[in-house]
């Protein structure tokens, strides 16, 4: 120890920088010297963060409590008690929330924010008690995934697993699969109302997102998009297929595309906060009407707030490439979030299951708004031979741009309480807007029931 305090504090510096930041505090304890040179050197603490996590947009105020939060956060993850993790589910929501709000996108190196993420959700205690707290797992998943105690905690961990991006959907004797469950959620008319906008928000008129609908949309349409990949032999990649990809602000890059002509962008997109113009895909998903209908009015002894039967019934699927481009842009209304403008936009709807689909094929238009909580909410109405028919309301995960896209409901735009209704996706591909040309090989089958 007296050697190591006879070097300089350049060279003591370079030292420090190969100790892990967890052991900071034992080494600050050692003696009153080395107590002083760790607790006054800013600039160790920058360092230490830097070698490890992204470059935030912005100076932090204080490296060295910003770095102490997330060496508590990975102490916790790296915890092998239950009791710890679920006492501290809202400590690490937040902090998960705010490593993948300050990732760097994917122009610059790998993220080491997601890197970091990812390799601590590896253990499957970790997505037991973080990212299986909602009470979708009241009845499904393994034995050790159940609810939080309380609903902001279940909010909370619905929204950790949507920014996790993998549904956990396991299929086996010992464990009950949540798509059956999260399908009577996304399907149970009951959760459409004006006070929830029909879509995924609270039921209550705040147009605060709901993130257990948000998680039950998202795992339905990724049950229902690896069977369609599986019957349609891997012509269509599962598009959730890794953790939290995609889930920051500005995550999506758009492809480059030689050769391929598409249409001037005009001035009016330069001044998009949102990134419309361009080339989007979309699902869509749907019960038989008749099985829609039964499931919802057939005579029950629920209550008002009982969940119903999980469904196993077959649903069918379609593809869609929307090709978007902004209209007009507005200041923001009185309900609206006040940081970012509306956006109004229009284009077309075209099904990849057969073009001559009266059903998918249609004219498009609709808005993006930052909402009062600070979400990015998405509306579309789609419209056939003049006039609209479908509309639907969603959430942008992970925020402004980014590449994991919309998630939300579809249903009449007459707003009718018998239906139909369902789950809807939709996600950027590119910035283009490839102009039109004559289809080559097969498309792919029609309508397909899964």
């Amino acid at each position: 120890m007296c050697l190591l305090l006879e070097i300089s504090n350049e060279l003591l510096h370079t030292i420090f920088l190969d100790v892990d930041p967890s052991d900071l505090a034992a080494l600050s304890q050692s003696c009153q010297a080395l107590n002083t040179f760790v607790k006054s050197n800013k600039l160790l603490y920058k360092e230490l963060y830097l070698q490890r996590f992204d470059r935030p947009p912005q100076d932090i105020p204080c490296w060295e409590t910003e770095l102490k939060k997330l060496v508590k956060c990975q102490k916790i993850l790296e915890s092998k008690h239950d009791s710890i993790k679920r006492f501290q589910l809202q400590f690490v929501g937040r902090t998960v929330a705010s490593l993948l709000e300050t990732a760097s996108t994917p122009s610059d190196s790998p993220s080491l924010n997601r890197t970091f993420l990812v390799e601590q959700f590896c253990a499957q205690q970790n997505i037991d008690n973080f990212l299986c707290s909602s009470s979708l797992f009241e009845h499904a998943g393994l034995g050790t995934q159940v609810p939080a105690e309380t609903p902001a905690d279940q909010q909370l961990s619905a929204k950790l697993h949507c920014l996790y991006g993998v549904p956990v959907d396991l299929i086996g004797r010992r464990v009950k699969p949540t798509h059956p469950y999260a399908r009577s959620r996304v399907y149970d008319l009951r959760n459409y109302t004006d006070a929830s906008l029909w879509g995924p928000f609270m039921d209550d008129g705040t147009e605060n997102v709901d993130w257990e609908k948000v998680e039950a949309i998202m795992v339905v349409l990724n049950y229902n998009l690896r069977v369609f990949s599986e019957r349609t032999n891997g012509d269509f990649e599962p598009f959730w297929s890794l953790p939290f990809e995609g889930a920051s602000p500005n995550s999506f890059v758009s492809p480059t595309t030689l050769g391929i002509p598409s249409e001037p962008s005009l001035p009016i997109e330069s001044q998009d906060p949102y990134g419309v113009t361009g080339t989007w895909m979309r699902v869509v998903t749907f019960l038989d009407y008749n099985d829609l209908y039964h499931f919802n009015f057939a005579p029950d002894d629920l209550l008002n707030d009982e969940p119903r039967m999980p469904i196993e019934t077959e649903e069918a699927i379609r593809l869609i490439r929307m090709k978007l481009r902004v209209t007009k842009i507005v200041p923001p209304g009185e309900d609206d979030g006040q940081a970012l403008p509306v956006v109004y936009f229009k284009g077309t709807s075209r099904s990849l299951h057969s073009q001559w689909d009266p059903n998918a094929n249609s004219g498009i238009r609709g808005t993006v708004r930052l909402t009062r909580e600070g979400e990015i909410r998405w509306t579309t109405f789609s419209i056939f031979h003049g006039e609209e028919r479908w509309r639907s309301e969603g959430v942008q995960v992970g925020g402004i741009r980014s590449a994991r896209g919309v998630l939300g409901n579809w249903f009449d735009k007459d707003y009718d309480m018998h239906g139909p209704a369902g789950p809807t996706a939709f996600w950027k591909i590119t910035d283009e807007i490839p102009t039109e040309k004559k289809a080559t090989g097969g498309p792919l089958p029609h309508v397909i029931f899964i």
